[in-house]
């Protein structure tokens, strides 16, 4: 039996790792269950890149278009779009280790089993598409296309029950207290970063309708 396909060795890489979890998350969890890997590789391989994707285009698209709304337009200047980028980036880098204590420690109560590496394997395959929908970030007119990250929510419904070896009557309850519980988190976390986005919140300019 050979051992099944690293994510990131040249036969894959990050792009066909990206396209078969979308694209067929079933058997994609199957292989990433059986992988050899670890947080600190998954981070620097997936996650560092893939997160960027959104904040990059949200920079680019504030210095090149602004913003509108009911005629009111604001071009935000770079220095604080720089601060918003790296803020959000951030965040996006914290998130899914944050996900992954939540799936980790709720694991027992669902008929689970408790692997922190596992744990983060499912919260950050299962971000994916919300990392990759951030492209659409960057022109104006598609940023509502956003929304198709919500995929995600799929793919953990998938992955979650297979990695965390999650029964399948209770995997809907698990499901959905991670859910739960991760929003109230990242409420929280939105809550402290608030003050660092406002610091670079300075300068740009407004242009009211005529």
């Amino acid at each position: 039996m050979t051992d099944p396909v690293s994510p990131f060795s040249p036969s894959s890489g990050l792009v066909g790792r990206v396209k078969d979890i979308i694209m067929k998350p079933g058997p994609t969890w199957d292989v990433i269950d059986g992988e050899a890997d670890d947080i600190k590789s998954i981070y620097m391989r997936y996650i560092i890149p893939l997160a960027a994707i959104g904040p990059v285009a949200s920079f680019l698209h504030s210095v090149l278009f602004g913003y509108s709304f009911l005629g009111v337009s604001y071009k935000p200047s770079v220095g604080s779009a720089i601060s918003t980028a790296i803020v959000t980036y951030l965040l996006a880098l914290v998130s899914p280790f944050v996900l992954s204590l939540i799936i980790d420690a709720l694991a027992p109560s669902f008929g689970g089993t408790k692997d922190k590496v596992k744990a983060f394997k499912v919260a950050a395959y299962s971000s994916t598409p919300s990392w990759v929908a951030g492209i659409f970030g960057l022109i104006p007119g598609l940023g509502a296309l956003a929304i198709l990250g919500l995929y995600s929510l799929y793919l953990l419904y998938v992955g979650l029950p297979k990695l965390m070896k999650s029964p399948e009557d209770k995997a809907i309850g698990y499901i959905a207290v991670v859910i739960v519980v991760s929003i109230v988190v990242y409420f929280i976390i939105g809550a402290i970063s608030a003050p660092l986005m406002s610091m670079g919140a300075s300068g740009g300019s407004i242009t009211l309708p005529s």
